[in-house]
């Protein structure tokens, strides 16, 4: 009879144990442990990362760090901290935070558009994704790259399709470079070859000629007309005497390209860069900007008229007037040197 009781009690005391324990495992696998008060929140890890990197970043996300630790001590996640953007639904468990942590690794989105260098855009780019503007620009400099593409620094900026692309947040500069360089590719497919064939340059030409056509008009529904004026030029053998390459000539000049510039002056037309198409014929050896997509299909699609002039329309601000002989042009050139001295812009 004692016998029993003994017995009894050493089963009692071992369910009170058991059951304790599996509270205790319960509530540190499957009890909510966020601490945020949103639906979610988001979890940056960097390449490379430790639990100490862990418990940095996602420490304050939690109510109970200790017990997270203890669960993926567990489940062996401390032994294999990947990097990347990770998204926390409020009150996941333990549990569940871990396997985010470790399958959930979320794209970003990239954007960008109208960059005047190379490192205006590695300074976009490193505000997106985990790469800094140095691991860009080491990548976007890379002289085997730059032979194996077929381009040098100043033409390079047209391997850059600006548009939104889906990367993986802890992506690195040359990643980044080589996807790029995947996109161009699509972009000039061959129905977009073709048509470059058909206006008699090269995707590179089409790129630069591109960036003037995109600086010179903000309105798409004007780009192929002005494209047209161009490919008129270029074709009859005269000198571009687009404005915008003179003012990139100009910052290059300087180092500067936050310079503003509103208005050339007679002065600039007459400095000495491959760049200002007043002084040096053709399209000039690399892109002035990042054109959008919009303008290089103007180029593409060119409107198909006599023009071989134009300039801003102050009757219609935003578009210009258009002219197929010198004579007309000045009379419009007129128009618009007046408006402009009387708005007191003198540079």
């Amino acid at each position: 009879m004692y016998l029993r009781k003994i017995i009894l009690a050493v089963l009692l005391l071992g369910l009170v144990i058991g059951g304790i324990f599996v509270y205790y495992v319960y509530g540190v696998f499957f009890s909510p442990n966020t601490a945020f008060q949103n639906e979610e929140a988001f979890v940056y890890v960097p390449s490379n990362a430790n639990m100490t990197d862990i418990q940095e970043r996602l420490g304050p996300l939690l109510k109970n760090y200790a017990s997270f630790e203890a669960v993926a001590k567990r489940k062996q996640y401390t032994e294999r901290v990947k990097g990347g953007k990770y998204v926390l639904r409020k009150g996941m468990n333990n549990n569940e935070i871990i396997n985010a942590l470790r399958s959930g690794n979320t794209p970003v989105k990239v954007s960008f558009n109208n960059q005047e260098s190379l490192e205006t855009l590695a300074g976009r780019v490193a505000q997106q994704i985990e790469a800094d503007s140095l691991s860009l620009m080491d990548a976007f400099r890379d002289l085997t790259f730059l032979k194996e593409q077929d381009v040098n620094l100043d033409s390079s900026l047209g391997l850059y399709i600006p548009n939104s692309y889906e990367f993986f947040w802890n992506t690195s500069g040359v990643d980044f470079r080589d996807r790029m360089v995947k996109e161009y590719q699509r972009f000039w497919n061959e129905e977009r070859r073709n048509k470059a064939r058909s206006v008699g340059l090269s995707p590179a030409q089409v790129t630069s000629l591109a960036a003037i056509v995109h600086k010179e008009s903000a309105k798409v529904d004007e780009r192929p007309r002005v494209a047209g004026v161009y490919l008129n030029r270029l074709r009859k053998g005269m000198l571009l005497q687009a404005d915008p390459t003179v003012i990139y000539a100009l910052k290059r000049q300087l180092n500067n390209f936050d310079t503003i510039i509103r208005r050339v002056l007679f002065k600039d037309l007459t400095i000495d860069s491959p760049y200002n198409t007043y002084k040096y014929a053709g399209i000039p050896p690399g892109p002035i900007a990042m054109p959008d997509i919009s303008a290089v299909d103007a180029v593409l699609n060119a409107e198909d008229h006599d023009y071989y002039y134009f300039v801003a329309n102050v009757e219609n601000f935003g578009y210009h007037k258009f002219a197929k002989n010198l004579q007309q042009h000045n009379r419009n050139k007129e128009q618009y040197i007046r408006w402009i001295n009387s708005q007191n812009i003198n540079r």
